[in-house]
């Protein structure tokens, strides 16, 4: 069917807007860099801009010149993939028994599950029993263990298991297939959707992972990023306090800028990541959502 006149300068409508709109999500995140790569004299002066007025690499060496921060970069590379596997693993196995109909006192597992989402023993119950039960204190595994399952992860992935034909399942029964076959080798590969999504949900809490940090670990080499940049920023206000209580120039500490190199040191890694799921991301959202 040929288009006519008016559908394509109704097209050509949206896609001007949709550029304008992506235009307009990129300028901050460009100004953003501009901004790490310029002088602390530069932006007090000028503001943000754009392309930087004065270019300099500061920011990025005050930040990378400890070898600390390598270090940190590893232990949130380990605790994101390791993390993230063994979280889909665990949401997986619990989330597919709850998509049946057949198994017992599911509805009692799914109510247990969604109280928890709506009521939490607290800090200091969570500190105790990490801490003092479970040992756990000064050990990389307290970041990934007591995040393994999210409530809600668990039910979008369990939607979106109820979603699919259950005739799947049951032809595979027929020719003697158990539950953990039919899970691992026919549920799963036609749940990509939902699989990249929500190891994309995962992987982003787990890589910003830094609160867990500040209260159960005190070696400097177990530090993930996230609490390693905290730290660090934490360091660069409270020598900018020094520098004024000592009458040093304040544009001499570069706290602007170390702002926004952090952030792109912090987010760097992990936004790769959107254009290989992107895919999946958004059909994953909404098949999974079809079924409560």
């Amino acid at each position: 069917m040929k288009e006519s006149v008016r559908d394509r300068l109704l097209l050509s409508f949206m896609y001007v807007a949709i550029a304008i709109f992506a235009a307009l999500c990129l300028i901050p995140f460009f100004t953003m860099i501009s901004g790490s790569l310029t002088t602390e004299l530069s932006i007090r002066k000028y503001g943000f801009k754009l392309f930087p007025t004065e270019f300099t690499l500061e920011a990025y060496k005050l930040l990378l010149k400890d070898s600390t921060i390598y270090k940190a970069y590893g232990v949130t590379m380990f605790v994101t993939v390791v993390g993230t596997v063994l979280a889909m693993l665990v949401t997986c196995m619990m989330a597919y028994p709850l998509s049946l109909r057949s198994v017992k006192y599911r509805n009692h597992v799914n109510f247990y599950v969604f109280f928890t989402m709506l009521f939490h023993g607290g800090l200091v119950t969570s500190y105790i029993l990490i801490t003092k039960y479970l040992g756990m204190k000064d050990s990389i595994w307290v970041l990934i263990i007591p995040s393994l399952l999210n409530p809600f992860n668990m039910f979008l992935l369990r939607n979106f298991f109820q979603s699919i034909d259950e005739s799947l399942a049951e032809s595979a029964k027929i020719d003697g297939a158990n539950d953990i076959y039919i899970m691992f080798r026919i549920m799963l590969p036609v749940s990509m959707p939902a699989i990249a999504s929500i190891s994309l949900f995962y992987a982003l809490a787990f890589w910003n992972k830094w609160f867990e940090a500040l209260l159960y670990i005190s070696k400097p080499d177990l530090f993930p990023l996230q609490y390693l940049i905290k730290r660090i920023l934490d360091n660069a206000e409270f020598g900018k306090l020094l520098a004024a209580s000592a009458g040093i120039p304040e544009f001499e500490i570069p706290t602007i800028t170390t702002r926004l190199a952090t952030t792109i040191v912090t987010i760097g890694p992990i936004i790769f990541l959107y254009p290989f799921l992107q895919k999946y991301f958004v059909k994953g959202l909404l098949v999974g959502a079809i079924k409560g």
